[in-house]
Formats: structure tokens, sequence, C-alpha cells
């Protein structure tokens, strides 16, 4: 056995053309995709040897001698809310495969928050930004200015316009209308936090104009709103509002999945049984929703898939194409309801 296959040290590009007998350059020309000076043989030699030892670019050098970063800033907020996570990490794996290295910050959905870590990634030199839920800031608006490559996802741009990764807020709660319409159900109510984000009041929006459409007068949906630093609060206090000003609806929308998780908190608390009393919907699909909250009817958004997308956004503002929608398909996922 020669020496390349008997090294415990990481192949390198010498490595690969020493085995194929081949210039170095040869290789970097075929690993990076540029095939039209090599024949047909050298490549699948080239390409074997690449897949048996396991050899694997060096971006970082890369980018060192071409005075590029390969770092990827994601600014998102709350992390500890499961659906911030799932973006998080569907998108750290999609970048990680293109060759980049993603910074995560949480923002604490706090514009100040934001705006200092726009300027700290500014000065690592990120070569792009992606914008989870992005508030309005100062930092923001001057990165917008300086067309700065930024991709928004979950929520839109808040100064309007740029390259957006999401789902049709409106239409998803229009579904938790149609679902809980479907059941027989029209004592319906919803709730969520006193200043919601674009994206809640869509979702809320989506489901109160649904609900018209379908008979149901947007007067006759009781609405209550609370405050608090997670959805978990905000939930618990908006619940315990609404019942107490009028009892407990038939069905309730809850605009996240960790707002329901509240609402099933109260409904525990005053011996109300879900979904038989009430049934209750989120919009999220948070995946341990089968394992720990089987009561919980949610509109899934396919978080694992937003980062392959992310990243074909961030590629195309770096080739400076025009800036779009990528609007990703939801689905309801209804609750295991108890037998009778």
């Amino acid at each position: 056995m020669s020496d390349w296959r008997r090294s415990d040290t990481p192949p390198s590009l010498a490595t690969i053309a020493r085995a194929a007998g081949v210039s170095a350059a040869t290789v970097s020309r075929i690993v990076n995709g540029d095939l039209g000076r090599a024949s047909a043989d050298t490549v699948a030699r080239v390409r074997r040897l690449v897949t048996e030892l396991g050899y694997r670019p060096n971006h970082a050098g890369r980018s060192l001698r071409r005075q590029e970063s390969q770092i990827v800033a994601m600014l998102s907020p709350n992390l500890d809310n499961p659906a911030m996570a799932a973006i998080a990490t569907s998108t750290e794996n999609a970048l990680r495969a293109a060759g980049y290295v993603m910074i995560l910050c949480d923002t604490h959905d706090r514009p100040e928050l934001q705006d200092e870590y726009l300027d700290a990634m500014r000065a690592q030199l990120a070569r792009g930004y992606i914008l989870v839920s992005a508030v309005p800031s100062p930092g923001l608006a001057a990165a917008l200015e300086r067309d700065d490559p930024l991709v928004f996802v979950n929520r839109r741009n808040p100064f309007g316009g740029g390259a957006f990764v999401g789902i049709d807020n409106r239409a998803a709660g229009a579904a938790v209308a149609d679902h809980l319409i479907d059941a027989g159900l029209n004592d319906l109510a919803c709730v969520g936090p006193e200043q919601p984000s674009a994206t809640i009041r869509e979702r809320i929006e989506g489901f109160i104009a649904r609900a018209a459409e379908r008979g149901i007068a947007p007067e006759r949906i009781r609405r209550a709103t609370g405050t608090g630093p997670t959805h978990l609060d905000v939930g618990h206090a908006a619940v315990t509002a609404l019942v107490a000003g009028g009892g407990w609806p038939q069905a309730l929308m809850c605009p996240s999945d960790l707002i329901a998780y509240a609402a099933y908190r109260v409904a525990s608390e005053d011996g109300i049984a879900v979904p038989q009393d009430c049934r209750i919907v989120g919009i999220d699909g948070n995946l341990f929703n089968a394992w720990i909250a089987p009561w919980l009817a949610s509109v899934a958004i396919p978080y694992r898939d937003f980062g392959p997308v992310v990243v074909e956004q961030l590629l195309a503002r770096w080739a400076g194409a025009p800036a779009g929608d990528r609007i990703l398909p939801h689905r309801l996922v209804a609750a295991a309801l108890p037998r009778r």
C-alpha cells in the first residue's frame, strides 16, 4: 500500500494529485467544477480518489486567498422558541453544505440588539445576513441603504421589499378557520400579543377574514391579547383575560404553538377538557407536538425545508439577481381526537 493511503493526516490537493498522476492545478479545477481541460478518464480518476480519501476543499483557505469571507450571520429572536431553533438548524446545515460558516445571534426581538449584531458582523466581514423575524431599526435601515446582501425569513422586511422566505400567513390563518368550521364549530375566539408582529397579525387577519367568508361575522369572534417576554407568557395572559370576559369558546385560534401550549395550561387550571370542551389550534407544527401535545391541531410550517431555500436566496443576492419571495407550502395537522 502506498504512502498516500497510509497517511493519518487529512488529504490535500497535492495528495490527490500525486495519487492521480496529475497536477494539483488539475485537481483543483476538477474539484471546483471546471472540467473543460481534463479528459473523462482523469475526471473519473480524481473524483474516485476524492471519494476514497475523504478529501474536503479548504473553503477557509480559498476565501483568504480571494480576500472573501465565508461567514454568514443569522440574526434570530428568542432561540428558546422551537420554531426559531428549527429555522436556525436547517439554515446552518444548508450553509455548511455550501461551504459557508454561520454565526447565530439572538436578538431577543430588540431593535438595539439587532443593530449591535449587524454592526459586529459587518466588522467581521460577514458576506451575508439572514434576518429571522426582523424588527425595524436604524441599523437595518442603514444596511438596506448600503444594499447589503440580506435575506428575510419568517417575517418580511419591516421596511418593505427584499428577498423573503416564509409561508403565506394569511392563508395559514384561513386554514385554521376552515378546519374549525368544517368540524361544525361556530363559537370561535382568537388570542395573541398586545403588540403583534406582522406575522402574527397576518395569521389572525386571515383567520377572521375566512370565518367572515363562511358566515361568521368578525364581531362574533371574541378576541383577547396579553403581554410577556415569551409567547408562553403572552398566551397565558391572553387566554386568562378571554375566559374571564365570557367563558370558554368552542374553539380557540392561537397564532403560534407556544401560545397554544399556554392556552392548554389555562384550560387544565379551569378543568376544561381539550379538545372535547374546547378545540385549540396553533400555527407552527412543532415536531414534538405528536409526543407532548396530541390534543393540538396545528398548521405545520416546513421549517426543516427553509435552509436550502434561504441559501438559494442568498446566492441570488450575491449574484445581483432581483430580490423576491419564496413562499413554502403549509398544511394543517389535525389533533388526535379521543376515542368515544
